[in-house]
């Protein structure tokens, strides 16, 4: 069926892919943010990726079990292990600052921070400790 002149059909089914029903504004706001996201993805990785090295379990300051991996640079698993027990004594201890949060905090030369809880909720992520570029995370197990 035609539309007869002086017809108008409603703007949101008119025809045209949503894009080309977009004004040209938005469009290139549209075709910036796209443009930032392939940017960002194509700088987001180390070139030379590493991967993490698994070096055992320790506890949250709530008991919680935590993978502590190396994901960055080197360190021997016993220190790596030492660096997150030493964090956790410390918050226990109530030497984070802020509302009992988890840091920053130095520890034997670490910096070592706790995740907010919507990063924790999003990628397991519990706290990480950071030292010349190499760094130890606290991450918890996936659910069972």
């Amino acid at each position: 069926m035609m539309a007869r002149k002086g017809d108008r059909m409603h703007p949101r089914w008119s025809q045209g892919t949503a894009v080309s029903r977009l004004r040209t504004p938005l469009r290139l706001t549209a075709l910036a943010a796209a443009v930032a996201l392939v940017a960002a993805g194509c700088h987001s990785a180390p070139a030379a990726s590493q991967p993490a090295t698994g070096c055992g379990t320790a506890r949250t300051v709530a008991n919680v079990p935590v993978k502590v991996e190396v994901t960055h640079g080197k360190v021997d698993c016993p220190e790596a292990l030492t660096v997150e027990r030493a964090y956790t004594r410390a918050i226990a201890q109530g030497r984070a600052p802020g509302n009992g949060g988890g840091g920053p905090l130095d520890v034997s030369g670490w910096k070592c921070q706790g995740f907010p809880t919507p990063v924790v909720l999003k990628t397991g992520r519990a706290s990480k400790c950071v030292r010349d570029g190499t760094e130890i995370l606290a991450i918890l197990p996936p659910p069972s």
